[in-house]
């Protein structure tokens, strides 16, 4: 098991090739959120001219650099062998099929890692909670062999799953990203021991993530998605927060928490069309983190899911980490 420091080390020097400074020094048990990034990330190019670009992790690390922001957190070294936890998950087919594709197969399995050394250090106490700067996003990913919306593994579905073999029994996972998370939402139709919230534009990609779709069985009530219209503000999202999933997170009281982090429903994104500001975001996470600490010591660990506008993404992230922080 690499120490504390090693981690520290190579997660600077992953910042450094990119023109960032060192992430943290060994700051001790006083940081509380910790960073996931690798360079591995930008290396994932869909097309020559693409929204989903490495130039969104290189937007972020600018701006947590900017606001001093990237001095505060704990870097955190991804999982190097994430497979079974991925096959655990994905049928033998699909894993095959994107384990072919040229560096994006790599890529792809790394944003896993991450993911699962962000809710290692969370369940370990090493930090309090996580955010995970990972490229490609997860929230679409089946079992079809082929990316679907940018998406190769189901990264939260695969966490939630990782943590609950860790002993934690109750997870809920939200997605506040501006397209509904089907993916994760197929894991867990039928699972009362997982809680899915996701507040979207129905109309949008895929065209899944009909409100009237509650899950199943025992599960029933357990999935729950709230469509908002076009044009949304702050206070439409905000209100589905206090009206749909605060009650339904009190009653579930989870074990620990999963963020999908879309934040295409921000503001000007060419790809939402969403007028939710940073406020909301800072909002969102303090909400959650109210929850966590209410129900399961804080544990919160946050993927990266979708964001296009590449400055609104970074300053909703920026906003979204702050937030983890306590600021």
């Amino acid at each position: 098991m690499k120490t504390r420091r090693e981690f520290v080390a190579h997660a600077s020097k992953s910042a450094a090739a990119f023109g960032m400074a060192p992430l943290v020094q060994d700051s001790g048990a006083g940081a509380r959120t910790g960073f996931v990034y690798d360079d591995i990330y930008e290396t994932h190019v869909l097309e020559r001219i693409h929204v989903e670009s490495p130039e969104r992790l290189q937007k972020i690390l600018a701006m947590l650099r900017a606001r001093g922001i990237d001095q505060e957190v704990v870097p955190i070294k991804r999982l190097a062998e994430p497979m079974s936890a991925i096959e655990g998950h994905h049928t033998a087919e699909h894993v095959a099929s994107i384990r072919k594709l040229p560096v994006t197969g790599d890529v792809a399995a790394a944003a896993v890692g991450g993911a699962l050394a962000a809710v290692d250090a969370v369940a370990d106490k090493k930090i309090r909670n996580a955010f995970c700067a990972v490229r490609h996003p997860g929230h679409h990913a089946n079992n079809t062999g082929a990316e679907e919306g940018f998406c190769f593994y189901s990264n939260a579905a695969i966490a939630a799953k990782y943590a609950q073999s860790k002993g934690f029994e109750k997870v809920l996972v939200i997605d506040w990203d501006y397209h509904h998370g089907n993916a994760t939402q197929n894991a867990f139709y039928e699972d009362p021991s997982v809680m899915f919230f996701s507040s979207h534009d129905w109309q949008a990609y895929p065209g899944t993530g009909d409100p009237s779709l509650v899950g199943k069985g025992d599960a029933t009530g357990l999935n729950i998605n709230v469509h908002l219209d076009c044009g949304s503000k702050d206070k439409n999202m905000l209100d589905a927060w206090d009206k749909k999933l605060l009650p339904a997170a009190e009653a579930f009281e989870p074990d620990f928490i999963i963020i999908s982090a879309g934040f295409d429903s921000r503001k000007d994104d060419p790809l939402g069309c969403f007028d939710v500001t940073d406020d909301a975001f800072a909002r969102m996470t303090r909400t959650t983190m109210d929850v966590a600490r209410r129900h399961c010591d804080n544990r919160v660990v946050s993927l990266l899911e979708g964001g296009y506008n590449v400055d609104g993404l970074a300053r909703g992230v920026a906003a979204h980490v702050e937030a983890l922080l306590g600021g």
